[in-house]
């Protein structure tokens, strides 16, 4: 799972996985000043600073392994680390700041894993039409967008579904 940073990646990974998420939160420090950009988010007190990790099980023969990557562009080099194996991802994103969302795209698109975008509804975040998020991150067609909220498990749950159902249907095209 990627995004920018304070998009709930963490809370998203806490809230479905089944066993007590592994975190790798620090507390925000005056060191940050000038090298994390924190001024959409002043009241955020931790940050990630390797990834998350936790587990779900889809159904009795289906086990999903979750990675939450940190947001910041100075953890970027353990993405490519993170995704190895994967079978796809979701990109998180806050309309609040759409363009911290930019890089994880470009990370996925790159590397040629289905990924989806899941817009996290915020309570104060302003809503958009499906098709305005998608030309605004200029995301192809075939690219899931859905909406949920990160705190809830069955909602975030259902995020992780879709990403599955996606990337499992673009394997058996590819196969063919």
């Amino acid at each position: 799972m990627g995004g920018g940073s304070a998009s709930a990646k963490t809370t998203l990974v806490g809230a479905v996985s089944e066993i007590v998420p592994l975190r790798t939160e620090a507390l925000v420090t005056d060191a940050s000043v000038g090298v994390d950009n924190l001024s959409a988010t002043p009241q955020k007190s931790t940050t990630t600073v390797a990834m998350d990790f936790g587990r779900i099980s889809l159904a009795d023969d289906l086990v999903l392994y979750l990675f939450g990557t940190p947001g910041q562009h100075r953890f970027w080099f353990m993405w490519d680390d993170l995704i190895r194996g994967a079978i796809g991802a979701i990109v998180l994103i806050d309309t609040r700041r759409l363009d911290e969302s930019f890089a994880a795209v470009d990370f996925f698109e790159a590397r040629n894993l289905p990924f989806l975008i899941a817009v996290n509804e915020f309570d104060d975040a302003p809503r958009y039409a499906t098709e305005d998020i998608r030309q605004a991150l200029a995301v192809s067609p075939d690219v899931p967008i859905v909406s949920l909220d990160a705190r809830d498990r069955e909602s975030a749950k259902s995020g992780l579904v879709a990403v599955t159902e996606y990337a499992l249907s673009r394997l058996s095209q590819s196969v063919w």
